[in-house]
């Protein structure tokens, strides 16, 4: 009777937050939690549950995969807005089950915080959990990468659920001997691209076997410590491959698996493996490879991850970066890019970007490729102006603005075509002064 209360009062909590034009977030299932810390045994889940967990990427490959089945006429319920901690995850099941706690729904697929992945599954059965990536990320609030990994390694000590693992991240790929009973552990990679390197250009984590301590070595580097590895002493690295990207064509936007070629809306070798997360993930449930080619060549994902939009007639690239790695990537994609562009990076150090932001001295922004200027902003704008200047970049070229407002309004004072780097905090509010912009 209890749970009965609790989810009919977080029912009418819902509706007057909709009245308000108010999402509401993770408010409703701090309030359950609350009342309640063992709520989520009264949920009735008769669907597959599909988790995706990982430090950069899981929401792109979350809402993917819901999309995708979306589109195969599955009724899914998804944390598509991204609140990703045990609270997030109950919201959505408030909103989205009966009184009595049944979920009607062919598919839950959520996204899950790293650290949260234990906890939320406990009490909620997992069918299948995708793992993309571990990097370094708000170490004053997650602590060392490792803690992370070896909580999720316990977790799946007693786990014989699907595992779909990323066997180019060596920090992932060991995780699919953490229990040596389940037999549904698979492997994705993505072959050679055009720019790997053959030395690692970025700070990594993947240096040394898990198991043996030996130093790694790699074949080629795709970014940070992704790429083709394998220990020297114990062979570890060397997994069957379920599903392989092939063929990666970054500037026509395709790939290939199993000799399929799927078409995509994004140019990042980062987002080749979490299409191919997703793909592997949706084959476990026998989704026509046909509906899967239609929905991810659809697929897109407006909220500042990769967006690409016009302002003002301006072309216009807009991503979430948290980390040295996210940061990396988005400079990557700039770099690889030739045409003349101006760069905006906006750093907060609110509590949910981590107080900490020495990890701006692991971004490598060295060798910027036909950048004519860079805008800082933020709360810690002149820190990564420092860091910019500290790189070999021309400081006369650099223009730190700690109103958000004003960097924006400089920054389209040019026609140049525009990248935007912005952490968590920074993010929405950096696309709103864009679209002010382009509606004056």
């Amino acid at each position: 009777m209890k749970n009965f209360f609790i989810i009919f009062i977080m029912k009418i909590l819902n509706i007057i937050l909709k009245i308000f034009g108010k999402n509401g977030g993770n408010l409703l299932g701090k309030i359950a939690f609350k009342w309640n810390s063992k709520i989520f045994q009264y949920f009735k889940v008769e669907c597959p549950v599909i988790a995706v967990t990982a430090t950069n990427g899981k929401t792109m490959t979350n809402n993917a995969i819901g999309y995708v089945l979306k589109t195969a006429n599955k009724k899914v319920v998804s944390n598509v807005e991204g609140n990703n901690m045990e609270t997030g995850i109950l919201s959505t099941l408030l909103k989205n089950c009966t009184l009595t706690g049944k979920i009607e729904a062919d598919f839950l697929v959520f996204e899950v915080d790293e650290g949260y992945v234990p906890i939320v599954f406990k009490d909620l059965k997992l069918d299948t959990l995708v793992i993309l990536d571990f990097f370094r990320d708000q170490l004053d609030r997650n602590g060392e990468v490792e803690t992370l990994i070896l909580k999720i390694n316990e977790f799946l000590k007693t786990y014989n659920g699907n595992l779909v693992l990323n066997n180019d991240d060596p920090n992932v790929a060991r995780l699919g001997q953490a229990n040596p009973n389940n037999k549904n552990v698979y492997y994705f990679s993505v072959e050679k691209y055009k720019f790997a390197t053959d030395e690692e250009k970025e700070a990594g984590e993947g240096k040394f076997c898990p198991f043996c301590s030996t130093r790694l070595e790699y074949e080629y580097y795709q970014y940070s410590h992704i790429g083709k590895f394998k220990c020297p002493n114990c062979n570890y690295g060397n997994n069957n491959i379920y599903k392989l990207a092939t063929n990666i064509d970054l500037k026509n936007r395709t790939f290939k698996v199993d000799d399929i070629t799927y078409h995509i809306k994004f140019n990042s070798i980062y987002n080749i493996y979490n299409f191919v997360a997703v793909i592997s993930a949706v084959s476990l449930y026998n989704i026509d490879t046909e509906i899967v080619q239609k929905a991810l060549s659809q697929f897109v994902l407006n909220n500042g991850r990769l967006e690409e939009i016009k302002i003002n007639d301006i072309d216009t690239i807009i991503n979430l970066a948290k980390n040295p790695t996210g940061c990396n990537v988005s400079l990557r994609i700039l770099n690889e890019d030739d045409s003349e562009k101006e760069l905006l990076f906006v750093l907060n150090d609110n509590l949910a970007d981590g107080r900490d932001v020495s990890w701006i001295w692991d971004i490598n922004f060295d060798n910027l490729n036909n950048v004519t200027r860079i805008v800082t902003s933020g709360q810690r704008a002149y820190d990564i102006a420092i860091r910019i200047k500290t790189a070999g970049y021309d400081s006369n070229k650099i223009e730190p603005y700690l109103n958000l407002k004003d960097a924006v309004k400089s920054l389209y004072q040019t026609d140049t075509k525009k990248y935007i780097i912005a952490n968590y905090t920074a993010l929405q509010p950096t696309r709103t002064e864009i679209f002010n912009i382009q509606n004056k």
